[in-house]
């Protein structure tokens, strides 16, 4: 398998094959397609911890660390480095997250970023009604962390198309954003994504 990692270019269906033979499990099954799910990206991928692994339904800590050991012969490979996007406005943001603008349900994500506001991750905190005593900052905030993330960008669709914030919209933007001041991870924005358009909390004022 080493001699496959270091000789091979690498896409997202040579990744898969990878896994699923890492952890003998199909290219098609439950656990690799939820690894993909939460973590769509190869670097999203490389970067992925232990932690993360286990929370997937079917991974122990044996298969965590099968993969683990994978991604890090994977890295080797100088064709699995990606260029990262980087966020420069919130237009940019938005083109970024455009797959979310016709979810049927609302999705609240987060994009951690690096000190060159280029996307390290994303990752889905949750999904359903966006309200107060739903986005918990400690789920926002402890992949941040992990990842020693140097700000952030949260976002989520309203599945109307119509972007206009909520109060209860505002109301997690200002909590996240005093949660972000205390442990010195910045929240640059709030996207709300419409159908083919979107809203900027930053740009409101609001942050």
């Amino acid at each position: 398998m080493e001699e496959y990692i270091m000789t091979n270019q690498f896409d997202k269906i040579t990744f898969k094959l990878l896994l699923a033979t890492t952890i003998r499990e199909k290219d098609n099954s439950y656990i690799v397609s939820e690894i993909f799910s939460r973590f769509p990206s190869i670097q999203e991928l490389l970067d992925v911890t232990e932690e993360e692994l286990l929370s997937i339904k079917g991974i122990g800590r044996v298969k965590a660390q099968q993969i683990i050991a994978a991604l890090k012969l994977a890295r080797l490979n100088p064709s699995t480095a990606e260029e990262r996007f980087a966020i420069r406005s919130p237009q940019d943001a938005f083109t970024y997250l455009k797959d979310m603008q016709y979810l049927t349900r609302e999705e609240f994500v987060c994009l951690g970023l690096n000190t060159k506001n280029e996307i390290l991750f994303r990752q889905t905190i949750f999904t359903g009604s966006l309200n107060t005593s739903i986005v918990h900052p400690r789920e926002t905030f402890l992949p941040l962390i992990k990842r020693s993330c140097a700000s952030a960008i949260v976002a989520h669709n309203h599945p109307s198309g119509q972007p206009e914030p909520s109060r209860e919209d505002i109301e997690v933007t200002k909590r996240l954003a005093e949660v972000g001041r205390v442990v010195g991870i910045e929240v640059l924005d709030h996207i709300i994504i419409g159908h083919e358009n979107y809203v900027s909390l930053k740009e409101k004022g609001y942050l």
